[in-house]
């Protein structure tokens, strides 16, 4: 009989590496949540202060320039990428790249629901499509930060300035991880449970001028649910990006988006990158120190810092849900599997909510989980 390693002596203080909901961030608490907008209409004074010193933080935050708005919406970040889709799509040709499970969950909106019969880019987990063969005569749809795959978009070098389409980016696990040059953006979506660690259901839409010319001179073939409707009587409705939301939020994860941001602003964009980059870096090291561990994403150029996924020598899905279920019971570490469309292995968020003396001490907890998982 193979002898186990023994239990590490350090676990993890704070063993929250889901990527999504992420981790809470450091000194978080429910009673730490300004309650001064529960219990408020969304639309009394206090509701529309509230909802707007939470855009005010997000533009600070993300350096976004005034040319570029930005509204709360319905639905996560699925909720804003599908409004974005369904009121812009249509009025030129479409290319729909997908590397990881929510591109694709893009590729069949625009196939089979929208059937707009879209031209699509595919490259398998782990790699990223020829970015440089692209039709910017063209609307382009991609993920920023492939959550599921653990690829990036090494920067926006390959969006050309003088496109025709538009640029339309799934930036859930990206913004406030990476630096984005806005002016290659025209469209951009995230949440706030991904790296600022906020609650899900509700997402966040960025527009910058040529979407909204879009929105302004086109109507597209198909109807519009009330949820989805940015334009009234030819105008973009503003008050979707003052916060007059569409439909009514949860003031307490506004509340909670709120605490957050005010902590990411504490530290300031560049302290969250330094963050999230070192959490990567700790992981990486991990890995290299470890032959049975390796990089789902192979060139560290595109290789995310935020959602990372690992490879695990001769894994198959049984043995990564043990590995998930060891490793939880001990409270070592939570919600590590991989994504369920994904190669078998492991997902470590790194994001800026998580320590990087936690990833530090998470190596030897995941050698003693293998070892158990392997022998039982």
């Amino acid at each position: 009989m193979t002898d186990l390693p023994p239990k590490p002596a350090t676990t993890p203080a704070r063993p929250y590496f889901s990527s999504g909901p992420c981790a809470k961030p450091p000194g978080w608490s429910a009673d730490r949540l300004n309650p001064v907008s529960l219990g408020r209409s969304h639309r009394s004074k206090i509701g529309k202060q509230r909802l707007q010193y939470c855009i005010d933080l997000m533009r600070e935050l993300l350096n976004l320039p005034d040319t570029h708005r930005i509204g709360i919406v319905p639905g996560s970040d699925t909720g804003a990428f599908e409004m974005a889709m369904w009121t812009m799509l249509g009025a030129r040709p479409v290319t729909a790249l997908a590397w990881e499970s929510f591109g694709e969950g893009w590729v069949t909106d625009a196939v089979k629901q929208l059937k707009i019969d879209p031209t699509v880019v595919r490259a398998d987990y782990g790699q990223l499509p020829d970015l440089d063969a692209i039709d910017w005569s063209n609307d382009v749809l991609f993920t920023w930060n492939g959550t599921t795959s653990g690829v990036r978009v090494p920067n926006a070098d390959f969006i050309p300035a003088d496109r025709e389409g538009l640029s339309f980016a799934d930036a859930t696990s990206g913004v406030f991880a990476y630096d984005i040059d806005w002016t290659k953006i025209d469209v951009a979506t995230f949440s706030w449970q991904k790296v600022l660690g906020g609650e899900g259901a509700h997402g966040v839409l960025i527009l910058g001028p040529r979407a909204v010319e879009r929105l302004e001179t086109y109507t597209p073939a198909w109807p519009l649910p009330k949820v989805f409707r940015l334009v009234s009587k030819g105008k973009l409705t503003e008050g979707v990006f003052k916060g007059e939301t569409i439909n009514t939020p949860s003031m307490l994860a506004v509340e909670d988006a709120i605490f957050s941001l005010e902590w990411a602003k504490s530290l300031g964009t560049d302290g969250l990158i330094a963050r999230s980059d070192a959490n990567a870096a700790a992981l990486d090291k991990i890995v290299a120190e470890r032959d049975w561990l390796g990089h789902l994403a192979a060139d560290p150029a595109t290789r995310s810092k935020t959602s990372v996924c690992l490879t695990v020598e001769g894994a198959d899905e049984v043995l990564i849900k043990k590995m998930a279920s060891l490793l939880e019971a001990e409270n070592a570490a939570y919600d590590v599997a991989g994504y369920r469309d994904a190669p078998a292995g492991l997902r470590i968020w790194c994001g800026a909510t998580v320590d990087t003396a936690d990833i530090e001490a998470l190596g030897p907890w995941l050698d003693w989980a293998y070892a158990t998982a392997k022998a039982g």
